[in-house]
């Protein structure tokens, strides 16, 4: 998790909250938030070497999958749920809003934006983007969902989930004027907060 998105994050995060962290990376942003904050912070993960490095940080973590892991917790006590660029890598993203939002008031979703002006270039070209935020060649990635801010914006009101906040990252990973004019163009990165209608 970069410095300038755990800035985001951070004031959308209660003190003294409970929180989950799906697909948590090397629990960083718990990490801070624990102190920050003072939160009961979980975190969901796959990968055995961050898992290794939640537990260095003393950031407790289930290994599971995504997936499986949103249908384990069945109680809706978490006051915010995190799901940082991992929703495009499950099976079915809107199930998984849904899900986190029945286990907590609000939950928070990073998502690369596929119409980033460098995506589209690449899709042009016959090539399939390679970005900062998409840095995985097509046959590495473990995206499959990848969409748009606009195709994100309208799967949203589809489902009943209000957009309580949203913040465009531009290409240095920092919020710019043309990122906030024209996300679905400029954005490489869009962060939102969320909560049911």
């Amino acid at each position: 998790m970069n410095n300038k998105l755990s800035k985001i994050i951070n004031p959308w995060v209660p003190k003294e909250g409970k929180v989950i962290d799906f697909g948590c990376g090397d629990g960083s942003l718990l990490e801070e938030l624990m102190k920050t904050k003072n939160i009961l912070g979980y975190g969901v993960e796959i990968n055995d070497k961050k898992i290794e490095s939640c537990v260095s940080k003393g950031v407790p973590v289930i290994k599971q999958d995504i997936d499986k892991g949103i249908n384990e917790f069945k109680s809706s006590n978490f006051d915010i749920s995190i799901m940082a660029r991992s929703i495009q890598c499950l099976k079915d993203p809107s199930l998984a809003l849904n899900r986190m939002l029945k286990l907590s008031k609000r939950c928070v979703v990073t998502l690369p934006n596929l119409g980033y002006w460098k995506c589209r270039l690449n899709l042009a070209y016959g090539r399939m983007p390679v970005t900062p935020e998409l840095p995985s060649s097509w046959h590495e990635t473990d995206n499959i969902h990848l969409c748009t801010i606009n195709d994100f914006e309208d799967l949203c009101k589809k489902e009943g989930i209000r957009i309580m906040n949203k913040v465009f990252l531009g290409s240095n990973g920092a919020q710019s004027n043309l990122s906030s004019l024209s996300p679905n163009l400029f954005a490489i990165e869009g962060v939102y907060l969320l909560e049911k209608q």
